[in-house]
């Protein structure tokens, strides 16, 4: 009997499917797996042994490993989970399998959500590997994509399948949490690539500038995307609205909490820009807009399809504490006392955003996984 290969699409079904009882055996070690590790919309039953107290210490391992159930296991790169597979198999379990290319798969997997059909279409791309979104405009055979993330083969399989071709690909500010994809788009595509330029006045690549106030639209009739800047997380953050109802908020803001405007060093500078964009230019908007948020903290915040989106009225009573917030002093305060570390590579994720740096395709892999930290009011 042989250990089988699952996708990181499977494992994301398995987790939706109540009826799915399996064990998720991680088998990388501790550090790694408490850094990033699997997580979905529904509880998992994991366990983590390394592979290496597989290899020095076979009996104990297998015994902390309970039968009964299918076995699934992860490891960084693929061949470690194999090799604790085959050690399973030779000692009485029946059913398990590796995930194929390891981590990393899951952190790129890409999940497609339908969120409107107007004539129109409008797709979320949950990537739960980073908890972040993007997302997809397609009209007339057109489609426009929102903060893509480097998985180009993904948007490209997608708008094959569905009959369009990629026109344009819009970035909300230079990204730091996840390498970006809209530059490798477009040189694949010959797709447009607009972007703020407050944010990428020094990159090294065309791009054309989304200036606030500027409207994009389809060759053939179809929604208008207008371009708000919004600063505050960065300096360029803007924010796209479609059809006067949906609201592609970048970093700007979350279901639950507002971006972080510390990232840049410039804390309260920031602070100050992001309470007017709240105050000023969100504050206006009607409670019915739909915000369509770049990122998520946990999957509390998805709706009871998995997607990740809200009303805006919704989202100014769960985040009732921050919205009533009336000054610039006491706002900054509240950044001021949720201020933590930002992860080591974002600086070196800005730059390759910027095209200043580049690394190799695996070097990339590493420094693209792990959680955001993107949210002002996550926990220190």
């Amino acid at each position: 009997m042989e250990a089988t290969a699952y996708t990181a699409q499977s494992l994301y079904t398995w987790i939706l499917d109540e009826s799915s009882n399996f064990l998720l055996l991680d088998v990388r070690n501790p550090t790694e797996f408490t850094r990033f590790k699997v997580e979905g919309p529904k509880p998992i039953d994991m366990l983590n042994v390394p592979y290496m107290e597989f290899v020095e210490f076979e009996e104990a391992s297998v015994a902390k490993v309970p039968k009964g159930k299918p076995v699934r296991i992860v490891c960084a790169k693929e061949g470690s989970a194999k090799f604790v597979a085959d050690i399973l198999l030779n000692n009485g379990f029946t059913d398990v399998g590796f995930l194929a290319g390891g981590i990393k798969s899951w952190g790129n997997m890409l999940v497609p959500k339908l969120l409107a059909d107007n004539g129109y279409q409008l797709y979320q791309f949950i990537r739960p590997g980073k908890a972040s979104c993007s997302y997809g405009l397609a009209s007339g055979g057109e489609l426009m994509l929102f903060d893509p993330s480097r998985n180009v083969d993904f948007y490209q399989q997608f708008a094959e399948e569905k009959g369009l071709a990629i026109t344009a690909t819009f970035e909300t500010h230079l990204q730091a949490d996840y390498i970006a994809g809209s530059n490798s788009i477009a040189q694949a595509t010959s797709a447009t690539f607009l972007a703020p330029p407050d944010d990428f006045k020094d990159a090294q690549y065309e791009y054309t500038p989304a200036q606030d106030g500027d409207i994009y639209g389809f060759t053939q009739p179809g929604p208008e995307i207008r371009v708000l800047h919004t600063p505050g997380h960065t300096p360029g953050s803007t924010c796209y609205l479609i059809d006067g109802t949906y609201l592609v908020s970048g970093d700007t803001m979350f279901i639950q909490s507002v971006g972080r405007p510390d990232l840049g060093g410039k804390a309260e500078a920031w602070s100050k820009m992001l309470f007017t964009t709240l105050t000023q230019i969100i504050g206006p908007m009607g409670n019915s807009t739909l915000i369509l948020p770049g990122h998520f903290a946990d999957w509390s915040e998805a709706n009871e399809d998995f997607a990740v989106v809200d009303t805006l009225g919704a989202i100014r009573n769960r985040n009732a504490a921050i919205y009533a917030i009336n000054n610039e002093a006491d706002f900054y305060a509240f950044i001021r006392d949720n201020m933590r570390e930002q992860p080591p590579e974002y600086a070196k994720i800005r730059l390759i955003n910027a095209g200043l740096s580049v690394v190799d395709d695996e070097e990339a892999e590493v420094m693209d996984l792990g959680k955001n930290e993107c949210a002002a009011s996550a926990g220190k």
